[in-house]
């Protein structure tokens, strides 16, 4: 064998056909930072600062704080994904022996060229995809298929890169190398940035908001400031400070900082029961998933074996008898495996009899054996163990084995047990049956998603029969309707199998993504559980993906969530956790929008009535603490395991607008009766604030009900807090006296206040029941037709 010539590899060097490693295709850091720090909002801010600095009003910049946080927490988060994505390396052989010229060597992995001859043996990761040339290898391909079977790999058969060779030598010719190898395109694949990647509703709820506001506040913003600067002649520091106090008050600065804060927090508690979350935000998306994509072993099953029993095949031994035959022969073999640790667990009643020689399991013939005094004794898979007669007992072997069954045969032969092709007949004593044990925890966890209306689909490798039988044991809900993979050969196929079958056998790699893609297709929000390098790409696409700790590395990288104990029934845990934080955030969002909707409609008012916007930013900044900041931290941190109900912005306007309404009408009317009675402009923005803070504490209460001790004492320090800022820091958040005249005002309106939020608010409760009331039964009335067409 001689390999390439130097010049053959000076050709493909030329030509770029090397083993070179690719780049992942993730974003920079530099690009994150900058991505982060010059948004369209960061520059709205800085030009807002600069001004406030112009005209000396330092005390309004406290605003810059959240804004700074909310810049880094956005970097650090995406600087970690990033480290995540790029630590997907699979290939991590530093050199390998190669042939050229004749002459073995050995070169670094990223100089290997297309069609070099390499020799590999134990031990050794397969550089690049190869073809055998020559020899015999034994290929544990695990990090590639997340199946730890190994894989006898001879002539002319196909070596994937990234995976190992257990034991055997070869030489192999390489087929594919640097981007063009197998595990370099799932490589660049698997760290693609896609847009809007891992964005959860909720999020781009807040960034439609968010964009929207952007849109208005710049026209809004320049014409409140020319408005009082040039029409009303105010000065240009009074008009600079209540341009910025109506911008403020319609960006919700500080909801973004609330929700990671509350993200960051679950995550922490997720740890804490062996839940590793590698992005925060899918928290809130499996907490929303209508859809779980399992796999048979490890999710549904134990990854272990057990004896499920046996089957004597000899009426002259009885089943005791049988017993301690096997249990001399496992006994002396390597607890290597699964399977053959569950065969020494089950066979025990050991004799006095020894082997006069041990036959270790050959992974080339299936089997393993011993040799005695009274005989030769064999145990394997049937078809090997058997050989011509194994058609006598194929039937049996079939139908057990679609029950969910791994059979091992168990005989006697007149041939030496030599890790050979066996020499001769084999007498069958006895089948062994063998399966995965359901977990404990199953049918609980499966019952918990029937109830919560998740559909669970089994995508598996094994027989369709198998799964189904395993999934039904489970608890899964529609089991009983199973498909062949096979049978499905475009994503059209896929589509329609993903309506109507839950259990999905024979399942290839390449199909896992069009299952994920079919039911996103239909609108699904779906949940993809995995542990194999071949599981990646379905992982990348899914809306929320888990691994298990136990599979592959790469996938657990490339996942969202891992399950650190691979125990699929923390699952419950996690959805509840998810739905603690979006309940708890749709509750405090509400508090942002109520501010966000009065100062919009307040400064449309002030633009048409060509009246002075009546408030300061650090009013609105004092109000802004005790109302909305430090309570919504407190209150997204509480239990919540209601399930999640319509859309994230339908439920937070539900809750903010009858506020944001109220406020509005209440200030803008003072505004109007201050101007009337020529009270002071320090004295009527002192007077809205109030009236704001008043109607901002009526919906905090409302938000925190039940109000049980922990609200009630949240309430009450809130509001001493508050006092305790205008008393004693009045000058620093621009509270200014006011006479008797403004007092008066100032009582009666709040009065008047709390009736109008109080009867509002119950006003558009009533309309919002009576209009799901309506939908709900025009629904069930549509269903009842459905039904009656198909009838």
């Amino acid at each position: 064998m001689t390999g390439l010539s130097t010049q053959e590899v000076n050709d493909r060097v030329n030509r770029g056909l090397t083993n070179e490693e690719v780049d992942s295709s993730t974003n920079t850091i530099g690009q994150i930072v900058k991505d982060n720090v010059f948004t369209y909002f960061n520059l709205i801010f800085t030009v807002l600062a600069v001004l406030l600095v112009i005209v000396g009003s330092f005390k309004d910049l406290t605003f810059m704080g959240i804004i700074l946080a909310n810049t880094a927490i956005g970097i650090i988060q995406e600087v970690r994904s990033k480290n995540i994505l790029d630590n997907l390396k699979f290939d991590k052989m530093p050199r390998a022996r190669v042939i050229r010229d004749s002459v073995e060597k050995e070169v670094p992995t990223e100089d290997l060229v297309l069609d070099d001859v390499v020799l590999l043996g134990a031990g050794n990761q397969i550089p690049a995809d190869a073809c055998v040339l020559d020899g015999t290898v034994t290929v544990n391909e695990a990090l590639i298929t997340g199946e730890s079977d190994e894989i006898e790999k001879n002539s002319d058969d196909d070596l994937l890169s990234g995976s190992f060779i257990i034991s055997g030598q070869c030489a192999a010719r390489l087929t594919a190398v640097g981007s063009d190898s197998y595990i370099n395109k799932l490589t660049i694949e698997a760290t693609k940035t896609k847009k809007n990647d891992n964005q959860s509703q909720m999020v781009k709820s807040l960034d439609k908001l968010v964009m929207t506001i952007g849109v208005l506040i710049i026209p809004i913003g320049i014409i409140l400031m020319v408005q009082q600067w040039f029409i009303m002649d105010d000065s240009f520091r009074t008009s600079v400070i209540a341009m910025v106090a109506a911008v403020l008050g319609m960006i919700p600065e500080g909801l973004y900082m609330m929700a990671s804060i509350a993200m960051v927090a679950s995550a922490v508690r997720l740890a804490k029961i062996d839940v590793l979350v590698q992005n925060m935000r899918c928290i809130e998306t499996l907490a929303r998933v209508d859809v779980l994509c399992v796999d048979k072993t490890g999710t549904i099953t134990e990854n272990r074996m057990e004896v499920a029993g046996f089957q004597s095949a000899m009426k002259d031994f009885d089943d005791d008898e049988i017993k301690t035959l096997l249990a001399d022969l496992v006994q002396h073999q390597s607890s290597d495996n699964i399977t053959m640790e569950a065969m020494k667990a089950y066979f025990t009643d050991v004799s006095d009899r020894q082997p006069t020689a041990i036959c270790p399991f050959s992974s080339k013939y299936k089997y393993c054996g011993a040799t005695y005094d009274d005989g030769n004794f064999v145990l394997g898979a049937p078809e090997y163990v058997l050989g011509d007669g194994f058609s006598r007992y194929a039937d049996y072997i079939q139908s057990v084995s679609e029950e969910g069954y791994r059979v091992l045969a168990f005989g006697f032969t007149k041939a030496v047990p030599d890790g050979n092709q066996l020499g001769g007949p084999v007498k069958l004593l006895a089948v062994v049956l063998l399966n995965n044990p359901i977990r404990k925890s199953a049918k609980e966890t499966f019952e918990y998603f029937a109830g919560n209306g998740v559909d669970v689909k089994v995508i598996s490798g094994d027989n369709p029969v198998t799964v189904s039988n395993v999934a039904l044991e489970a608890g899964i809900k529609g089991a009983e309707s199973y498909v062949d993979a096979r049978t499905l050969e475009t994503q059209d196929d896929v589509d329609k199998a993903v309506k109507k079958y839950t259990v999905f056998g024979r399942v290839t790699p390449d199909q896992k993504r069009m299952f994920v893609r079919g039911l996103k297709s239909q609108g699904k929000t779906v949940g993809m559980t995995g542990d194999g390098v071949n599981d990646i790409l379905a992982l990348r696409d899914a809306d929320c993906s888990i691994a298990m700790a136990s599979g592959s590395e790469a996938a657990s990288n490339a996942a969202q969530l891992v399950l650190m104990d691979s125990d699929f029934s923390k699952m419950p845990l996690v959805v509840m956790e998810g739905r603690r934080v979006v309940n708890n955030i749709i509750k405090t969002a509400s508090l942002y929008l109520t501010k966000n909707i009065f100062s919009f409609l307040l400064a449309m008012f002030s633009m048409i009535s060509v009246l002075q916007y009546p408030l300061k930013p650090s009013q609105i900044t004092l109000i802004s603490i005790f109302t909305i900041g430090l309570p919504s931290f407190i209150l997204s941190l509480e239990p919540n395991k209601d399930k999640i109900k319509g859309s994230f912005l339908g439920n937070v306007f539900k809750m903010a607008t009858p506020a944001g309404i109220t406020v509005f009408l209440s200030v803008s009317c003072l505004l109007v009766f201050g101007q009337v009675l020529d009270l002071k402009a320090s004295s009527i923005s002192t007077a809205c604030s109030a009236l704001v803070a008043l109607v901002e504490f009526m919906i905090l209460a409302r938000v925190a009900k039940p109000m049980d001790k922990i609200h009630l004492t949240m309430m009450i320090v809130m509001v001493c807090g508050f006092f305790y800022a205008i008393i004693f820091h009045n000058e620093l958040f621009g509270i200014s006296p006011m006479n008797w005249q403004c007092v008066l005002l100032l009582i009666v309106f709040m009065i008047a206040t709390e009736a109008l939020f109080r009867y509002f608010y119950n006003f558009t409760t009533f309309v919002g029941e009576k209009i799901g009331k309506e939908a709900r039964e025009a629904k069930r009335n549509a269903k009842k037709k459905g039904r009656k067409r198909k009838k």
